[in-house]
């Protein structure tokens, strides 16, 4: 029996899932309405070269429903959204659909944020907004096709502009969260496996960050264990033979699911707080800054906790079940398995080659004005600014 009284928590709302291998099949008759005008928006290519992308359009245009398509290159920018709802503010749209990564799943959201607005998107961003969004927006489905944001999920776009100005920042509001989420795990069949790697660490790391959150409810430390579980029986099959294998893409696509909720109740730690300048001076995938600082992040972590163990037990038993959780191994002690958790880490880091620092030209130069910018959000230890040094360092 529990004795622990459950402490208060909000749980905000969620899409309408649809979840399933061969569900994009669906999605003519989950748009609930005959002869609609529709904005597909996609990534770049790869969808829109599938078979998929085919079959989805003349499924639509057998159901009467008129489409107009967009693509977005890298991550989003206000400027794409912009130009795209200025392009289609006239069409009297009845619904967006966002097919394709956490890039395109961001895009479509603040497209279908916008369309019923004037003006531009950068005056309700936060930190630079000078309009508060009232909530409005034209009805939205995501199609995620990679295991990654859990864009599909929470109530936010993230946009970026890149450069010494760079910035990331969210779109947000409670009616942002998408209408319907359409998980098919048949559309991440053809994900590469450097990008299965670094979608797949990033759930991981949106998950383990939600779990340890200091804004953590029995709700989302239940989603995030049993995401930690899948991402433990999905992550390495998924990026050895993910083309083949829809049992370990099912996982990860439930896994990034899942941590889409709970970071959106939860929270997020210090490798996003990292994540948001880096993305906002380099080029980085967002995936690849989570991949590669997830590990580093979690060791200095769990040491600084350590170093008053007691007072930060909680944190350290959720960092530790993490560790039985992902390499699969029994509980010995609280050190033993936090250890795991910081050496399975290590080893899925090593073995998918996620990129370092300097493969996007970030240099120790590059440090101080990305640490001023960065912040700890809702971790359970808080890092000195020399710390926060050292896990860029490691990972340069």
């Amino acid at each position: 029996m529990h004795n622990k009284t459950i402490a208060d928590f909000v749980l905000a709302r969620m899409p309408e899932i649809h979840f399933g291998a061969g569900k994009l099949s669906r999605l003519p008759q989950l748009l609930r309405q005959k002869a609609c005008r529709v904005l597909l928006v996609t990534g770049s290519a790869s969808f829109r070269q599938s078979a998929h992308y085919g079959k989805l359009t003349q499924a639509l245009a057998q159901a009467d429903i008129h489409f107009f398509q967009v693509s977005v290159t890298g991550e989003p920018s206000p400027a794409f959204v912009d130009q795209t709802v200025d392009r289609y503010r006239d069409e009297s749209l009845d619904w967006v659909i966002a097919i394709g990564g956490g890039s395109a799943i961001d895009a479509g959201k603040a497209i279908s944020a916008m369309l019923p607005h004037e003006g531009s998107v950068r005056a309700y961003l936060e930190g630079m907004e000078t309009k508060k969004h009232d909530g409005r927006k034209i009805p939205f489905m995501a199609v995620p096709t990679s295991s990654g944001t859990g864009s599909e999920a929470t109530k936010n776009a993230v946009l970026s502009e890149v450069g010494a100005h760079g910035f990331k920042s969210s779109l947000r509001h409670d009616n942002f969260v998408p209408d319907i989420a359409l998980v098919d795990p048949e559309l991440m069949l053809s994900c590469p496996p450097a990008v299965t790697a670094a979608c797949g660490l990033d759930a991981l790391t949106q998950l383990l960050e939600s779990y340890v959150s200091t804004k953590a409810s029995p709700i989302t430390d239940a989603l995030a264990q049993s995401g930690l579980e899948h991402v433990s029986a999905g992550f390495l099959p998924a990026f050895a033979c993910g083309a083949t294998d829809i049992e370990a893409r099912s996982h990860m696509a439930y896994a990034a699911l899942l941590s889409g909720i709970t970071l959106a109740n939860a929270g997020l730690g210090l490798v996003h707080g990292f994540a948001g300048p880096i993305g906002g001076y380099s080029r980085m995938p967002h995936g690849a800054v989570c991949g590669t600082l997830i590990g580093e992040s979690t060791r200095i972590t769990i040491e600084t906790l350590f170093e008053n163990a007691e007072k930060n037990r909680t944190a350290l038993e959720k960092f530790a079940r993490a560790g039985t959780l992902l390499s699969r191994q029994s509980s010995v002690s609280l050190r033993n398995d936090c250890d795991l958790l910081i050496q399975t880490l290590q080893e899925w880091i090593e073995l998918t080659r996620i990129p370092r620092l300097r493969d996007f030209d970030i240099t120790q130069a590059d440090f101080p004005k990305i640490l001023d910018k960065t912040n700890g959000k809702n971790s359970p230890a808080e890092l000195t600014r020399a710390q926060m040094t050292l896990i860029l360092e490691a990972r340069l």
